[in-house]
């Protein structure tokens, strides 16, 4: 008989993509569904992007094993522009080049941990943090933020769950799905508890760093030095240059974890595709693109969510970054699921129920505004006539 891999068998499917593949065959059967479950930007990647892509492929011939750890020259432009955004002190060094900011999270992961190490895990977060933990013989263990508390970071949380196994953290801001950017007294926070725990590594998801509303300032935890060599950056150009399906993402480390992470990475990838590191050394330059993009989204933010705020058993904070919604239902009797389920058959609008990002999502949903005005005003709209008939 055959056997597999426990680690893996037992891991939870992704809620994310179940939706986006549920609303994809009810729209092949020809129902009119809105899918508001994934996280693709729906603006064209940038034209200066592809052109570059397209260079390096055809006339440079960047279409051959490159350095594994990324081409020099977008490593160092990568480490620039760290440490002039950023604040975080780097060179090429302390780059790792990957296809995707995900693999570049389990790169990470496993190679920092040893069977039964933990990991703190601060909830709702990405679906995928906790299965890749999984996947490398690690813990997870959930901390539960709170919605009354905005869902607020907190040393003391972090030291209640810490324990002599405790081997990492990880963050994601702006955060999806909650919308909640790390503020300068919650970051002072997460830097003392490091201080206090310099064995403990964290790792910074900050893939929507470029996507951030009203003035707010992107806090990057490396950025504080006394603590910067506990920290792990993943970064990529997925939201920022809707460049989801290129996969170019990277991490920035201490040269000792990186040491490690391409000890396993030989053995995973050999390298990153070169023309697509073409296209990534242009996409750091799109400034104005990037920016233009923010701003749409913002529009859609607002009206989205007003739109929303009209239901009254919904409830929508305005998020402070990514490019989702994170609703609330005051619905008795119904799990997230349940709500998810029900608006998808009901309204033929797809999200995500809050209950597959952890704890602190019940009674919640994520809705992805990256998406045309047109399509989110119906959306808002279904779902308050399929609410209505529900009551």
């Amino acid at each position: 008989m055959n056997t597999f891999n426990n680690a893996i068998e037992s891991l939870k499917p992704s809620a994310s993509i179940k939706y986006i593949e549920k609303a994809k065959i009810m729209k092949m059967n020809g129902e009119n569904v809105i899918g508001l479950s994934g996280g693709d930007p729906d603006f064209p990647t940038p034209k200066k992007i592809c052109d570059a892509a397209y260079d390096g492929m055809v006339n440079k011939h960047d279409t051959h094993y490159t350095l594994g750890a990324g081409i020099p020259e977008f490593r160092e432009k990568i480490a620039k522009k760290l440490r002039e955004e950023n604040h975080i002190n780097c060179t090429k060094d302390n780059i790792l080049v990957t296809p995707g900011g995900k693999i570049a999270i389990y790169t990470a992961v496993r190679s920092l941990l040893n069977p039964g190490d933990e990991v703190l895990c601060p909830e709702p977060n990405w679906v995928s943090y906790e299965p890749i933990i999984s996947a490398s013989y690690g813990v997870p263990v959930s901390l539960g933020l709170s919605y009354e508390d905005n869902y607020r970071i907190s040393e003391k949380l972090l030291e209640d769950a810490t324990t002599e196994k405790t081997r990492l953290i990880i963050i994601n801001y702006p955060c999806n799905p909650t919308g909640k950017i790390l503020h300068e007294d919650e970051a002072l926070e997460l830097v003392s508890y490091l201080k206090k725990h310099p064995d403990v590594l964290i790792l910074s998801d900050e893939i929507y760093e470029k996507v951030i509303f009203d003035g707010n300032k992107h806090i990057s935890l490396a950025s504080f030095s006394e603590i910067a060599d506990q920290v792990i950056t993943i970064n990529g150009f997925s939201k920022c240059a809707a460049m989801t399906g290129w996969r170019l993402g990277y991490a920035c480390a201490s040269e000792t974890v990186l040491k490690h992470m391409i000890q396993l990475w030989q053995h995973m990838m050999t390298c990153t595709s070169g023309f697509i590191q073409d296209g990534g050394m242009t996409a750091l330059d799109c400034h104005e693109e990037m920016a233009e993009m923010c701003r749409i989204y913002q529009q859609r933010r607002d009206a989205f969510i007003d739109r929303l705020n009209e239901i009254p058993c919904v409830t929508c904070e305005k998020p402070e970054g990514t490019f989702y919604a994170w609703v609330k239902f005051n619905i008795p009797n119904m799990s997230s699921y349940e709500i998810c389920d029900y608006l998808l058959d009901n309204a033929k609008v797809s999200g995500v129920p809050g209950d597959a990002y952890g704890k602190g999502g019940a009674n919640c949903m994520r809705f992805s505004f990256a998406n045309s005005m047109e399509d989110l005003m119906e959306a808002a709209d279904r779902i308050k006539k399929a609410l209505e008939k529900l009551n």
